[in-house]
């Protein structure tokens, strides 16, 4: 019988011992790094001059609106409308923000490595879709505190205008929200088909750019019901809708015109943004239990 010539030697690695501190955690950490992500932050320099750009446009925006404001005395945007007009710009930051988050851990091929820890399959795209939602309402909720601010140092109605503006800020930063939401479901949707990030923005920009002739074709149909639900082929008319029905003089002051011209077809619009938001999220599941799968 042959004497073993195998030798184990003891080179100090120990087990850890540590707290295992549990799912909650890990998403936590997951969303936190998400969101640092979308901001370049962590990252190099050439990843922060993007995102940090925009926010710089946004928040220059909300400044000149809060000076222009002070100096006539009238109210020039409200925050919803603010939310509306900077909508092209957020497209933009979706298109980037998304393949950055989701298409190149597809590339790189680190989603196993996610889920060979216990972690449920959900969790990962879900703190990602919490990160970006995150990420687009501070964007848009961040100058609206600007603008509130800047409304409440120079109202000359004390604390009464500053409860009244607080009383307007509050369903601008909701109305943000469901831009959030919406933007954020579609672009990650989209994003996670692909772990080219090009392709990724080139087709985020593309769902949302290219839906918007559909709209203008229909609504000069001459069918005044056909022209009231137009706007429901875009994702951006469809927010524009449903703040034109709900928040009603807060997004378009009496006598000023303008908003989305949708008859009484509010609650199909609210249902629709709901349904979509609920759709994209189902999808976005299905994609990464099928990635999981593999």
């Amino acid at each position: 019988m042959s004497e073993p010539t195998g030798v184990i030697h003891d080179i100090g690695y120990q087990r850890y011992t540590g707290p295992r501190l549990g799912r909650r955690h890990v998403f936590g950490a997951l969303y936190l790094h998400g969101l640092r992500t979308v901001f370049g932050l962590g990252r190099t320099a050439k990843a922060k001059i993007f995102p940090w750009l925009v926010v710089g446009i946004v928040t220059l925006v909300a400044a000149g609106i809060t000076a222009v404001r002070s100096q006539i005395g009238e109210v020039v945007m409200t925050y919803a409308q603010f939310a509306d007009s900077m909508s092209w710009l957020v497209i933009f930051f979706v298109a980037v923000a998304a393949p950055e988050l989701v298409s190149r851990d597809l590339r790189s091929g680190v989603l196993p490595l996610y889920f060979s820890r216990p972690l449920p399959r959900d969790d990962y795209p879900l703190a990602k879709l919490l990160a970006l939602v995150s990420a687009i309402w501070l964007l848009l909720g961040g100058p609206q505190l600007v603008m509130f601010l800047g409304a409440a140092f120079t109202t000359d109605k004390g604390m009464r205008g500053v409860w009244d503006e607080l009383l307007d800020l509050l369903p601008g930063l909701l109305y943000a929200g469901l831009w959030a939401a919406v933007f954020a479901s579609i672009g990650l949707l989209v994003a996670s088909l692909t772990g080219k990030r090009a392709f990724a923005a080139g087709g985020i920009v593309a769902v949302f750019l290219m839906t918007t002739p559909i709209v203008g074709t229909l609504s000069i149909l001459p069918s005044r019901t056909i022209n009231e639900l137009a706007f429901l082929a875009s994702p951006s008319t469809l927010v524009g809708g449903v703040g034109t029905w709900a928040l009603g003089d807060l997004l378009v002051p009496e006598g000023r015109g303008g908003g989305v011209p949708i008859g009484g077809f509010g609650p199909v619009y609210g249902v629709a943004a709901v349904l979509l938001v609920a759709a994209c999220v189902a999808l976005l599941l299905l994609r990464y239990r099928k990635v999981a799968a593999r």
